[in-house]
């Protein structure tokens, strides 16, 4: 199972960390950036808005989600079906094109 964050269109808002009447926290809700933080130095799987898809490890990243990946594999997805792959040793990524995450990298297919 993977966590995905999605980052098109969410507003990152807290919820509650306490239900009414009970002291303790829900230790399940975390923050997307939480979430993302603590996937620094692992792999992680990147969605893009266009027919790009990432897998590397994630050196780091900003308030924008602008994010460093080292190892990467772009895999690009052709008009006729099949899929190129280019692989880099380091890539910034902008936010602003990023449509989800997936911590753990991409699954073997």
């Amino acid at each position: 199972l993977f966590a995905v964050v999605w980052l098109v269109g969410m507003a990152a808002v807290a919820p509650p960390t306490q239900a009414p009447g009970s002291s303790k926290a829900n230790a399940s809700q975390i923050l997307p950036s939480e979430l993302i933080d603590r996937c620094v130095g692992s792999p992680i799987w990147v969605i893009m808005k266009s027919q790009t898809e990432l897998t590397g490890t994630l050196r780091g990243f900003d308030v924008y989600v602008n994010m460093v990946l080292d190892d990467v594999t772009e895999f690009e997805r052709l008009a006729d079906g099949q899929v190129r792959t280019n692989k880099m040793e380091q890539i910034l990524l902008n936010g602003n094109n990023i449509a989800a995450l997936v911590p753990g990298g991409k699954p073997d297919a």
